[in-house]
């Protein structure tokens, strides 16, 4: 009868020893942790991007609803309203509206809708992760 460890011998090992599996973990992890900065700039662009695309087609949106309501209905309608309603105005004239703007917007994108619409121009778009802290955040020129 034939010895395990001399057919292991013979046919030389099958697996990997410790300090093989501890050289590719590291390797993997020296990676990831080059990779990992990147990763979140592109994340932190693209949802940048996503917010400038939205507020442009807020713009839009209201640009809309003052053509199909005429801008005499459209003011006295829009000046009638809340922020939250405001939007639900807006949602028919948007590709994509949920049923709440903070769901429109990415995380920590802010839009700040006119008081009136005497005059047309654009919706500010505000930046502000902390928001309960400072309030100020900073505006995007889209």
């Amino acid at each position: 009868m034939k010895n395990h460890f001399d057919h292991q011998a013979r046919c030389g090992n099958k697996g990997f020893s410790l300090v093989e599996v501890l050289a590719a973990v590291a390797i993997i992890g020296v990676i990831t942790f080059l990779a990992l900065p990147n990763i979140i700039t592109v994340r932190q662009d693209a949802e940048q991007n996503l917010a400038i695309t939205r507020a442009e087609a807020v713009n839009m949106a209201i640009a809309a609803f003052i053509q199909s309501r005429g801008r005499q209905n459209a003011k006295i309608e829009w000046a009638s309203k809340s922020v939250p309603d405001r939007y639900k105005l807006l949602a028919p004239f948007l590709a994509f509206a949920p049923e709440n703007l903070t769901d429109y917007m990415p995380e920590d994108y802010y839009l700040t809708f006119p008081s009136t619409l005497d005059s047309l121009t654009k919706i500010p778009l505000s930046y502000d992760p902390d928001v309960n802290v400072s309030g100020d955040g900073w505006a995007i020129a889209y």
